[in-house]
């Protein structure tokens, strides 16, 4: 059994899969493809990702890939916590450059579903964080992109203070939303 909600993104879903407990701790099924497809989620995953984040205030994002290597992502949090953010980039959607964010954590269990054309980025609001998540499609390095995370068009909130944020290189080079490759 799993709970799934919609965000201000109507596509952009929470997913909070149920927690079994006791004194031991809890047990938890956070991908069952039945459960889902029953929940209306009708997704293949094809390779799982491992991301580790030393510090508090480390951004990844905003990340894409595009047809036909386009994908559709489910992300959680197995340490720490962060601020999960979706980036619609469909031009032809009526929310076209509008985003969504979510505090993804490990102690509550919940996670996020990020569908195909949208942007993708976390910040890590703890130390040591453990991020993980499903993917429709493998990495492709030719269909790879990125927009930058403070892009003034699409006004991000992002907590804390920006300056303060450690970004890749690539991240940091990120080209605007109005300049970027996106989907139609």
């Amino acid at each position: 059994m799993v709970e799934v909600r919609k965000l201000q993104l109507p596509e952009v879903l929470e997913i909070t899969p149920r927690r079994f407990g006791d004194d031991r701790g809890f047990f938890s099924e956070t991908y069952n493809l039945e459960r889902f497809k029953e929940a209306g989620i009708d997704l293949v995953f094809v390779q799982d990702n491992h991301s580790y984040s030393a510090a508090k205030g480390i951004l990844r994002g905003l990340h894409y890939q595009l047809e036909p290597r386009a994908q559709d992502k489910l992300v959680r949090v197995i340490k720490g916590a962060i601020l999960d953010v979706a980036v619609d980039i469909r031009r032809s959607s009526p929310t076209f450059g509008k985003w969504v964010s979510l505090e993804i954590t490990a102690e509550k269990g919940n996670q996020i579903l990020v569908p195909k054309g949208f942007a993708h980025g976390f910040l890590t609001i703890e130390p040591h964080t453990e991020v993980i998540y499903k993917v429709t499609d493998v990495y492709s390095p030719a269909h790879d992109r990125s927009i930058r995370f403070d892009d003034p068009s699409i006004g991000i909130d992002w907590p804390g203070s920006q300056e303060s944020f450690q970004l890749s290189e690539k991240d940091r080079k990120a080209p605007l939303l109005k300049e970027a490759e996106t989907f139609a």
